[in-house]
């Protein structure tokens, strides 16, 4: 068979292998390489200078862009109006605790029973330092942040294909890895395979970077020993009395290593949002929403459904439905900020010119699935050391993240027993709630053999089946941003847009309320020149 001469790859072709090997999440972290999910603009609270002079703004939707426009229009002087699907602010900034009721498309309804304090956060559930303007607002508003613990080296890596379907720590991957890449590079080094790109000057220096990067021994191979046991754990552990001398571990070899594939989740770990230090809202991700709902919640009218949005030369019109009283109302500003998701508008009459039209209806959502799963205890933390952090698997489930709340608790504890996307979300979500939870118990059972014993209840949404968002987040390409982009952000007559979907900051709260602070600003412009 002859072999069919390499053509270049394009970084289409790549970030499609990555999404069909290891799933859309990992695709979303290689797109940051691509610039195309870059870092907050975020330098400072907006200052809309000069008087709007009675100018008045209607803004589609109270999740963190919305509640951030309409904050800051009316600091600014603008007349505000919100008006919100739900009856609660927050959005996709959500949290499920017990006594929380929740139906879904289709009629399912699920009723959540968790113990007091426990909660699961159906959406966002991170708040990276490098979103400052998250960060500006929760202080602002006095919304606590505590630690959120994202990378746990005792967390482990799970395949189903290597080591007999047995978990490995995170920590015995990494060392691993990072150890037989060091010697590679070492023995390269000492062979002068880099002359043309390290000095003889920096060969000394690298040579020592190795050997510490990587736990190397005196002669610069990763072997069992004390240095390497360090960082992938002991055989037995150092102790006090007769019994303190530590035994080391032995190292896998690098082709186990490599043929397991666990490597892969290592890197997800660097990226920039996934880097110390994380935050989250001490007692659940809503906390966001009540302490925008201090602020902005006197503009809010809940319970209404938009239909329609029209514009003329002299103003918008937007009609919504009274989802409680079915009453058919309408409401009237000079501009509109439109905070819908693109999944939902794409449905709603919207008298815009073709260019903005074919935005709105040209971006896909990512499908997604979380399942929270309570147990009688909190086995991870009592059983095996493991202390918040991620779980990866290539199990339909994706991760288990174990809380990073309540530590050393006693009683029943909540962990997010699925994060799944593209099609496993789908998959699970052909199953009722009930049986997504038990699927999703069943999975982690060749994680955790404690999970049938110790399980209380769950609660499972799958994000396309929410009826005010159908869809994680706005899922962006090359192609689309060059075509829709641009589009999608203009101002177009008297209608603007904002939301994650219109920045480059996808799937996260720092995208909407950036998008919303560039949106108002410019907006504000146009007023002031009006």
């Amino acid at each position: 068979m002859t072999q069919s001469p390499t053509l270049p790859m394009t970084k289409r072709d790549l970030l499609s292998m990555i999404g069909k090997s290891a799933g859309a999440t990992a695709m979303y972290m290689a797109m940051s390489s691509f610039g195309q999910a870059q870092a907050s603009t975020f330098k400072g609270p907006i200052k809309l200078e000069g008087d709007p002079r009675g100018a008045s703004v209607l803004v589609l939707g109270a999740g963190v862009a919305g509640m951030t426009a309409a904050y800051e229009l009316e600091k600014a002087g603008y007349k505000v109006q919100v008006l919100e699907y739900n009856d609660r602010v927050g959005g996709r900034s959500w949290t499920l605790r017990g006594g929380d009721t929740y139906t879904e498309l289709g009629g399912a309804t699920q009723h959540c029973t968790f113990a007091p304090g426990n909660y699961i956060n159906p959406g966002p559930w991170r708040i990276p330092t490098e979103h400052g303007g998250l960060v500006h607002y929760c202080k602002l508003f006095g919304v606590g942040l505590e630690p959120f613990q994202q990378n746990n080296y005792n967390a482990y890596l799970h395949s189903t294909k290597a080591f007999g379907g047995v978990p490995q720590r995170y920590k015995t991957i990494q060392a691993d890895y990072y150890g037989h890449v060091s010697e590679l590079l070492a023995k390269a080094v000492k062979k002068s395979a880099l002359d043309d790109a390290v000095t003889a000057e920096d060969q000394a220096i690298l040579l020592e970077s190795l050997r510490s990067w990587g736990a190397l021994d005196k002669d610069l191979k990763y072997v069992k020993g004390n240095a390497s046991a360090g960082r992938r754990g002991w055989e037995k552990g150092p102790g006090g009395g007769l019994t303190a001398v530590p035994i080391p571990s032995e190292p896998l070899d690098m082709h186990t290593v490599l043929n397991s594939g666990l490597w892969r989740a290592i890197g997800g770990n660097l990226a920039v949002e996934h880097q110390y230090a994380i935050f989250q809202p001490a007692g659940g991700m809503d906390s966001i929403a009540r302490g925008f709902d201090k602020a902005v919640g006197h503009m809010v009218r809940l319970n209404s459904k938009v239909t329609a949005i029209k514009q003329d030369a002299r103003g918008v019109t937007v009609e919504y439905l009274d989802t409680r009283s079915g009453a058919k109302l309408t409401a009237k500003a000079d501009y509109c900020l439109c905070c819908i998701p693109l999944s939902i508008l794409s449905q709603i009459e919207v008298q815009v010119g073709d260019s903005l039209g074919s935005a709105i209806t040209s971006i896909p959502y990512l499908p997604g699935l979380k399942v929270g799963l309570e147990f009688k205890r909190r086995f991870w933390e009592q059983d095996e050391q493991i202390y918040g952090g991620i779980t990866s698997t290539d199990l339909p489930i994706g991760q288990i993240s174990y809380p990073s709340y309540g530590y050393g608790s006693q009683g029943p504890g909540v962990l997010l027993g699925a994060y799944a996307n593209g099609a496993y979300a789908y998959e699970f979500t052909t199953l009722s709630p009930a049986e997504r939870v038990q699927r999703a118990l069943a999975f982690g059972s060749q994680i955790h053999a404690q999970y049938q014993s110790e399980f209380l209840n769950g609660v499972a949404v799958g994000w396309h089946r929410v009826p005010w968002t159908q869809g994680c987040f706005a899922i962006w390409t090359e192609e689309s941003r060059a075509q829709h982009y641009r589009n999608l952000c203009q101002m177009d007559g008297r209608v603007l847009l904002a939301g994650e979907h219109a920045s480059y900051i996808g799937g996260w709260q720092e995208g909407g309320i950036t998008s919303a602070l560039d949106a108002i600003g410019r907006l504000h412009q146009r007023v002031l020149a009006s």
